[in-house]
Protein backbone atom coordinates (compact mmCIF):
# COMPACT_ATOMS: atom_id res chain seq x y z
CA UNK A 1 0.00 0.00 0.00
CA UNK A 2 1.15 3.06 -0.92
CA UNK A 3 0.65 5.28 2.38
CA UNK A 4 1.92 8.59 1.22
CA UNK A 5 -0.70 8.79 -1.23
CA UNK A 6 -3.78 10.80 -0.52
CA UNK A 7 -6.76 10.29 -2.92
CA UNK A 8 -8.99 13.43 -3.65
CA UNK A 9 -12.64 12.44 -3.90
CA UNK A 10 -14.22 15.15 -6.15
CA UNK A 11 -17.71 14.30 -6.09
CA UNK A 12 -20.53 14.63 -4.39
CA UNK A 13 -22.14 11.27 -5.48
CA UNK A 14 -21.97 8.92 -2.45
CA UNK A 15 -22.63 5.48 -4.45
CA UNK A 16 -19.53 6.91 -6.55
CA UNK A 17 -17.14 7.82 -3.95
CA UNK A 18 -17.90 4.51 -1.87
CA UNK A 19 -16.79 2.79 -5.26
CA UNK A 20 -13.59 4.77 -5.93
CA UNK A 21 -12.98 3.71 -2.22
CA UNK A 22 -13.72 0.07 -2.38
CA UNK A 23 -11.47 0.29 -5.94
CA UNK A 24 -8.64 1.81 -4.70
CA UNK A 25 -8.20 1.24 -0.97
CA UNK A 26 -6.04 -1.78 -1.25
CA UNK A 27 -2.77 0.52 -2.99
CA UNK A 28 -4.23 3.86 -1.35
CA UNK A 29 -3.28 4.69 1.82
CA UNK A 30 -5.65 7.69 2.45
CA UNK A 31 -8.75 9.36 1.09
CA UNK A 32 -9.79 13.11 1.05
CA UNK A 33 -12.97 14.62 1.11
CA UNK A 34 -14.30 18.14 1.35
CA UNK A 35 -17.55 20.12 0.83
CA UNK A 36 -18.77 18.36 -2.08
CA UNK A 37 -19.64 15.18 0.14
CA UNK A 38 -19.96 16.42 3.44
CA UNK A 39 -22.96 19.05 2.78
CA UNK A 40 -25.60 16.88 1.08
CA UNK A 41 -24.70 13.62 3.06
CA UNK A 42 -23.05 15.07 6.32
CA UNK A 43 -20.24 13.76 8.69
CA UNK A 44 -21.98 10.49 8.46
CA UNK A 45 -20.15 10.04 5.21
CA UNK A 46 -16.69 9.80 7.08
CA UNK A 47 -17.90 6.49 9.05
CA UNK A 48 -19.46 5.01 5.50
CA UNK A 49 -16.55 5.67 3.82
CA UNK A 50 -14.62 4.15 6.69
CA UNK A 51 -16.76 0.73 6.26
CA UNK A 52 -16.07 0.56 2.72
CA UNK A 53 -12.04 0.22 3.39
CA UNK A 54 -10.65 4.01 3.95
CA UNK A 55 -8.30 3.04 6.58
CA UNK A 56 -7.36 6.91 6.48
CA UNK A 57 -9.74 9.82 6.32
CA UNK A 58 -8.58 13.84 5.29
CA UNK A 59 -11.46 15.79 5.92
CA UNK A 60 -10.70 18.71 4.06
CA UNK A 61 -13.06 21.47 4.65
CA UNK A 62 -10.30 24.45 5.61
CA UNK A 63 -11.78 25.57 8.56
CA UNK A 64 -11.77 29.52 8.98
CA UNK A 65 -13.91 30.96 12.21
CA UNK A 66 -14.00 32.72 15.65
CA UNK A 67 -11.80 30.20 18.10
CA UNK A 68 -14.54 28.73 19.62
CA UNK A 69 -16.16 27.12 16.76
CA UNK A 70 -12.85 25.78 15.20
CA UNK A 71 -12.58 23.58 18.46
CA UNK A 72 -15.94 22.38 18.04
CA UNK A 73 -14.98 21.53 14.57
CA UNK A 74 -11.99 20.03 15.49
CA UNK A 75 -14.09 18.08 18.44
CA UNK A 76 -16.55 16.63 15.93
CA UNK A 77 -13.53 15.43 13.13
CA UNK A 78 -11.91 13.80 16.11
CA UNK A 79 -15.14 12.14 17.54
CA UNK A 80 -15.65 10.40 14.04
CA UNK A 81 -11.81 9.32 13.96
CA UNK A 82 -11.11 11.84 11.19
CA UNK A 83 -7.36 11.24 10.63
CA UNK A 84 -6.56 14.43 9.35
CA UNK A 85 -8.02 18.25 8.81
CA UNK A 86 -7.62 21.25 7.63
CA UNK A 87 -7.46 25.18 9.04
CA UNK A 88 -6.53 28.18 7.37
CA UNK A 89 -3.97 29.43 8.79
CA UNK A 90 -5.21 33.42 8.28
CA UNK A 91 -8.29 32.44 10.92
CA UNK A 92 -5.23 33.99 13.20
CA UNK A 93 -3.04 33.13 16.57
CA UNK A 94 -6.00 32.17 19.18
CA UNK A 95 -7.86 30.30 16.30
CA UNK A 96 -4.99 27.98 15.52
CA UNK A 97 -4.20 27.87 19.17
CA UNK A 98 -8.18 26.86 20.19
CA UNK A 99 -7.67 23.82 17.59
CA UNK A 100 -4.60 22.52 18.74
CA UNK A 101 -6.12 22.28 22.20
CA UNK A 102 -8.90 20.63 21.36
CA UNK A 103 -6.77 18.73 19.35
CA UNK A 104 -4.72 17.16 22.19
CA UNK A 105 -7.71 16.87 24.51
CA UNK A 106 -8.78 14.00 22.69
CA UNK A 107 -8.22 10.15 23.42
CA UNK A 108 -4.70 8.77 22.26
CA UNK A 109 -5.08 7.74 18.87
CA UNK A 110 -8.38 9.93 18.08
CA UNK A 111 -6.37 13.30 17.78
CA UNK A 112 -6.77 14.39 13.90
CA UNK A 113 -2.97 15.83 12.61
CA UNK A 114 -3.77 19.65 11.76
CA UNK A 115 -2.06 21.07 8.91
CA UNK A 116 -2.63 25.03 8.21
CA UNK A 117 -3.37 26.37 4.64
CA UNK A 118 -1.95 29.62 3.50
CA UNK A 119 -2.36 30.40 -0.21
CA UNK A 120 -4.13 28.20 -1.97
CA UNK A 121 -3.20 26.31 -4.99
CA UNK A 122 -5.81 27.79 -7.20
CA UNK A 123 -4.35 31.17 -6.49
CA UNK A 124 -1.54 33.41 -8.44
CA UNK A 125 0.74 36.21 -7.21
CA UNK A 126 -2.04 38.87 -8.95
CA UNK A 127 -4.86 37.15 -7.05
CA UNK A 128 -3.19 37.49 -4.24
CA UNK A 129 -1.65 41.69 -4.58
CA UNK A 130 -4.50 42.71 -6.58
CA UNK A 131 -7.79 40.77 -5.85
CA UNK A 132 -6.92 40.31 -1.80
CA UNK A 133 -4.54 43.26 -1.52
CA UNK A 134 -1.47 40.95 0.48
CA UNK A 135 1.67 42.92 -1.07
CA UNK A 136 3.58 40.09 -0.38
CA UNK A 137 5.17 36.80 -3.18
CA UNK A 138 3.21 33.93 -3.11
CA UNK A 139 6.36 32.51 -1.68
CA UNK A 140 6.59 35.47 0.88
CA UNK A 141 3.46 35.10 2.33
CA UNK A 142 3.32 31.46 2.27
CA UNK A 143 6.35 31.17 4.73
CA UNK A 144 4.94 33.61 6.96
CA UNK A 145 1.77 31.89 7.50
CA UNK A 146 3.85 28.75 7.77
CA UNK A 147 6.15 29.92 10.60
CA UNK A 148 2.58 31.29 12.35
CA UNK A 149 1.42 27.45 12.02
CA UNK A 150 4.65 25.95 13.66
CA UNK A 151 5.12 28.36 15.81
CA UNK A 152 1.35 27.54 16.75
CA UNK A 153 2.51 23.98 17.30
CA UNK A 154 0.47 22.80 13.91
CA UNK A 155 1.20 19.38 12.76
CA UNK A 156 2.49 20.51 9.49
CA UNK A 157 0.72 22.62 6.59
CA UNK A 158 -0.51 22.45 2.62
CA UNK A 159 1.32 23.90 0.02
CA UNK A 160 1.93 23.51 -3.82
CA UNK A 161 5.38 21.66 -5.88
CA UNK A 162 6.49 24.92 -6.26
CA UNK A 163 6.82 25.98 -2.07
CA UNK A 164 8.18 22.69 -0.57
CA UNK A 165 11.80 23.38 -0.30
CA UNK A 166 11.34 26.99 0.69
CA UNK A 167 9.03 25.36 3.46
CA UNK A 168 10.59 22.51 4.62
CA UNK A 169 12.91 24.28 6.89
CA UNK A 170 10.56 26.23 8.27
CA UNK A 171 7.98 22.95 8.54
CA UNK A 172 11.27 21.52 10.29
CA UNK A 173 10.10 17.44 11.32
CA UNK A 174 6.72 18.57 10.59
CA UNK A 175 4.58 17.06 7.61
CA UNK A 176 3.85 18.42 4.27
CA UNK A 177 1.12 17.77 2.31
CA UNK A 178 1.15 18.86 -1.29
CA UNK A 179 -1.37 19.04 -3.47
CA UNK A 180 -1.34 19.60 -7.75
CA UNK A 181 0.17 16.71 -8.90
CA UNK A 182 0.28 16.07 -12.21
CA UNK A 183 1.71 14.01 -15.08
CA UNK A 184 4.36 16.35 -16.64
CA UNK A 185 2.55 16.64 -20.14
CA UNK A 186 -1.37 16.82 -18.19
CA UNK A 187 -3.66 19.56 -17.55
CA UNK A 188 -3.11 21.67 -14.29
CA UNK A 189 -7.08 21.87 -14.36
CA UNK A 190 -8.28 24.59 -11.33
CA UNK A 191 -4.46 24.88 -9.98
CA UNK A 192 -2.07 27.19 -11.18
CA UNK A 193 1.41 25.96 -9.38
CA UNK A 194 1.71 22.12 -9.80
CA UNK A 195 4.47 19.30 -9.94
CA UNK A 196 4.91 15.78 -10.71
CA UNK A 197 5.44 13.19 -8.01
CA UNK A 198 8.86 12.83 -8.69
CA UNK A 199 9.30 16.82 -8.38
CA UNK A 200 7.60 16.71 -4.80
CA UNK A 201 8.60 14.15 -3.40
CA UNK A 202 12.39 14.99 -4.20
CA UNK A 203 11.59 18.25 -2.59
CA UNK A 204 10.68 17.22 0.70
CA UNK A 205 6.80 16.39 0.43
CA UNK A 206 4.83 13.59 2.56
CA UNK A 207 2.12 13.14 1.69
CA UNK A 208 0.66 13.50 -2.38
CA UNK A 209 -2.67 14.50 -3.31
CA UNK A 210 -4.07 13.16 -6.50
CA UNK A 211 -7.29 13.12 -7.54
CA UNK A 212 -9.33 12.08 -10.67
CA UNK A 213 -5.69 10.87 -12.25
CA UNK A 214 -6.60 7.73 -9.74
CA UNK A 215 -10.11 8.35 -9.27
CA UNK A 216 -11.16 8.43 -12.87
CA UNK A 217 -8.26 6.05 -14.19
CA UNK A 218 -9.29 2.83 -15.69
CA UNK A 219 -6.03 0.81 -14.74
CA UNK A 220 -5.08 2.37 -11.95
CA UNK A 221 -2.24 0.15 -11.59
CA UNK A 222 -0.76 1.44 -15.19
CA UNK A 223 -1.73 5.22 -13.77
CA UNK A 224 0.43 4.77 -10.22
CA UNK A 225 3.63 3.42 -12.39
CA UNK A 226 3.57 5.99 -15.00
CA UNK A 227 3.50 8.76 -12.16
CA UNK A 228 6.46 6.18 -10.54
CA UNK A 229 4.26 5.66 -7.61
CA UNK A 230 5.23 2.15 -6.80
CA UNK A 231 6.30 0.19 -3.41
CA UNK A 232 9.99 1.08 -2.51
CA UNK A 233 9.94 3.95 -4.77
CA UNK A 234 8.41 6.25 -2.29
Amino acid sequence: MLRQIICAIDTGDLDTALGIVRRLSPQIGAFKIGHALTLPHGLEVISRLQDAGAQRIFLDLKFHDIPNSVALAVREAARRHVWMTTLHISGGAAMLTAAVEEARSAALGEAPLLVGVSVLTSLSQQDLNQTLGIHRTVADHMKHLTEVAMDRDLDGVVCSPEEIGLLRPVVGHGIIVTPGIRFADSASHDQVRTGTPHEAIQSGADYLVIGRMLSDSPDVDATLARLGLVEGAI
